[in-house]
């Protein structure tokens, strides 16, 4: 920021959020510390007088996002001078060497660890900073002491941990993350405790490899992620724990008998496969391959009923033929997913991957990304379809976005539900299930109790 500003000045902010369920997260946190400081939320960039982008690296479409945005808001800044751009997240971490020569308006940017010194590089109590600075702390922090914007009053993130000890080939996260570091397992009750107690119903703990949370605690706390999926189901008031993202690898017994016998922990996992491929996968430095993922998915549908499973899958990593993509298919068909997020793979500047030889051209991707999509949505509707018929406990979030005559939410099974009736939003309310496609179902409020 220009020397000299002064931050009562500026009177609203907008934050724009890219990426994973760790920047919005992150985002809640940054507008909480801004709102605390006395600025109210914008509801565009025109508005602003702080414009924050919370920025996404791991793959190329949000990069490209970004620089949309970003150019927007030069516009803004040229007609504007006062207007205030702050760059965070992983993008910015990624690119700290050479941002400001990438992108001269900016006038500050932070890594995804740093959010919590934020409102000081900004110039929080009138004390300017230089502009074109990256804000530099000098450990790591945790952002759940920061005040909080949520988006909905009934539902929260809670962050577990930071980092990753993974070394994926095609990942960036170790990077502009960092190696992991957990979190305490009394800050994290607390804090869910505390959400608690303000009305929250459904918290979804965070970590980049969630289940791996606890194990750099010891010798001081010897731990591990069923027990701490335990304790949260213990806090009176929490209806619903979810948990994202696990690693297979990582997945143990006592998170498989945590969830079977905790009535809060949701019978949903997200448990990504990236290929189907053996060769692939060892190529991808996995550490797992498709027999003993096939293996894990068979425990997890024994141990815990009506178990829905999501999963990512990236498609035309350096060197994948079509007998490999074809084994992606063939694991598709056998775990039968009900959601998937599936990637073009694209190389990330500091991977091991970027720098493979034997890159796959755009068009053979393009062809196996549609082909993998029909897949995918085909099994996703013949799942979706088995539920009509059924009632579902449904979280109402509140009016459907395709018609406001109806209502939305979401099953245990994290499946989006729009129905007729009525509720408010933060109920759980029983839906009589009466269509499905691929994405959602359809129904109506009954009196019936949710099987």
């Amino acid at each position: 920021m220009r020397r000299g500003y002064h931050w009562r000045a500026m009177r609203r902010y907008h934050v724009t959020t890219f990426g994973c369920q760790m920047n919005a997260h992150d985002s809640e946190r940054i507008k909480g510390m801004l709102e605390s400081l006395g600025l109210g939320e914008a509801v565009s960039q025109a508005e602003a007088d702080v414009i924050v982008f919370n920025t996404c690296t791991i793959r190329e479409k949000p990069d490209q996002r970004f620089a949309a945005h970003i150019a927007q808001a030069r516009a803004l800044k040229e007609r504007d001078p006062g207007t205030v751009i702050a760059v965070g997240g992983c993008y910015a971490e990624a690119q700290r060497e050479r941002l400001f020569e990438l992108y001269p308006e900016v006038d500050v940017a932070f890594g995804p660890g740093s959010i919590p010194h934020l409102a000081e590089w900004l110039g929080a109590g009138g004390v300017g900073v230089g502009r074109g600075r990256f804000g530099i702390a000098e450990e790591r922090a945790f952002a759940g002491e920061l005040p909080m914007h949520r988006e909905r009053s009934f539902q929260a993130w809670v962050q577990v941990s930071m980092g990753c000890n993974s070394r994926c080939a095609y990942c960036i996260v170790p990077s502009v993350r960092g190696r992991e570091v957990s979190r305490r397992p009394g800050e994290i009750v607390a804090e869910v405790t505390r959400l608690a107690d303000e009305g929250v119903r459904e918290v979804t703990l965070l970590g980049q490899n969630v289940n791996s949370w606890g194990r750099d605690l010891a010798p001081d706390v010897r731990t591990e992620f069923g027990e701490l999926l335990r304790a949260c189901d213990a806090v009176e008031g929490i209806e619903r724990i979810r948990f994202t993202s696990p690693h297979p690898k990582d997945f143990r017994d006592p998170v498989v008998a945590a969830m079977a016998e905790c009535d809060a922990v949701c019978e949903h996992i997200h448990l990504p496969l990236q290929s189907g491929s053996d060769r692939i996968l060892k190529a991808m430095r996995r550490t797992y391959d498709r027999a003993r993922y096939l293996r894990l998915v068979e425990k997890l549908r024994a141990g815990i009923p009506d178990l829905a499973l999501g999963t990512d899958i990236i498609v035309g990593f350096p060197g994948e033929t079509e007998d490999d993509f074809r084994a992606t298919l063939e694991a598709v068909e056998e775990v039968r997913y009900d959601s998937a997020f599936t990637f073009i793979y694209s190389p990330r500047r500091g991977t091991e991957a970027a720098e493979l030889d034997d890159q796959v051209p755009y068009e053979v991707k393009r062809d196996r990304l549609e082909r993998l999509v029909d897949v995918v949505q085909r099994i996703a509707a013949e799942r979706n379809a088995e539920r009509v018929g059924g009632v579902e406990e449904v979280l109402v979030e509140g009016p459907s976005r395709t018609d406001e005559a109806r209502l939305r939410g979401r099953t245990r099974r994290n499946t989006t539900v729009n129905f007729d009736g009525s509720a408010a939003p933060g109920e759980l309310v029983p839906v009589e299930i009466t269509s499905a496609t691929s994405t959602t179902l359809g129904g109506r409020r009954t009196a019936l109790v949710a099987a």
